[in-house]
């Protein structure tokens, strides 16, 4: 049974909608379960006790993390844009019919997650995925693309602690715990007379969760930038990662759209 590790977004949500989906289940707590790991392999972005649970498959497109079992598994991990590229192509390896619902909740899933082939981690085969995937949903992928993401970037009915969290993962540097998360609109504007609120509301998260810091990444997807807002320290490793000097709790950095490629692999350079 597919299970959500918390409340969906809105993003998720139009896209369920959209190609006429059940929400998953959610779990909160991985004790006494069977879970396949899905686009994550670290303790920190896992359910609570997500060590007394039994892991049996791990798929995924990120980093190797910390992990681990008492016994070999199936682990699958790519070097692509999007965890559903890998997934997609599993179900042509295994012959399995690919139906219009899943075709379309995967390939939602790789343009969401390569912002529609302009982030840096995008890859041929992200690509190829999805045209095989549109054919069998019969949609336009780039004009279903920019609608889906017109969706995730309506910020109106959404409090600060949903931006925030809408898209956000715990990391440790060296040992600096650290809260990473990202938000995408359309047109930065949009977030600016939020900022003071959004500010705060990463403080009161640092505070809650006890973090060195928090940093969100706000990210213009048309103008393929992102405003980088930090609270906590140390600022001075903030700045080394981003080369910068921060300015109003923030750095502007063009070309930045990854979290995994662009914003992580700094960060853990400058931690070193």
């Amino acid at each position: 049974m597919p299970a959500a590790a918390g409340t969906i977004n809105s993003e998720t949500k139009f896209v369920l909608d959209h190609f006429s989906v059940p929400v998953p289940e959610t779990i909160t707590d991985g004790k006494g379960k069977k879970i396949v790991l899905v686009d994550h392999n670290e303790v920190g972005q896992a359910v609570e006790n997500i060590k007394e649970a039994t892991i049996f498959e791990v798929i995924d497109h990120h980093k190797i993390g910390d992990i681990t079992t008492p016994n070999p598994i199936f682990f699958h991990n790519e070097p692509v844009g999007s965890t559903a590229t890998i997934v997609s192509a599993m179900y042509d390896q295994y012959k399995v019919p690919i139906s219009k619902e899943m075709a379309g909740v995967m390939m939602s899933a790789i343009l969401s997650d390569t912002v529609l082939f302009k982030s840096p981690t995008c890859t041929p085969k992200d690509k190829d995925e999805v045209a095989k995937l549109a054919k069998i949903t019969g949609e336009d992928f780039q004009q279903y693309g920019i609608a889906m993401l017109t969706a995730k970037s309506d910020i109106s009915s959404k409090t600060a602690m949903e931006i925030v969290k809408g898209d956000y993962k715990h990391f440790d540097f060296a040992g600096t715990k650290a809260g990473v998360g990202q938000i995408e609109v359309m047109d930065l504007s949009v977030l600016v007379p939020r900022k003071k609120e959004i500010l705060e509301t990463m403080e009161k998260v640092r505070k809650d969760e006890g973090l060195s810091f928090v940093l969100i990444m706000l990210t213009d997807v048309m103008k393929e930038a992102s405003d980088l807002l930090f609270v906590g320290s140390p600022v001075d490793k903030f700045e080394k990662a981003f080369e910068g000097k921060m300015e109003n709790n923030a750095i502007y950095k063009k070309g930045v759209l990854s979290r995994k490629k662009q914003v992580i692999p700094p960060l853990e350079a400058a931690f070193k």
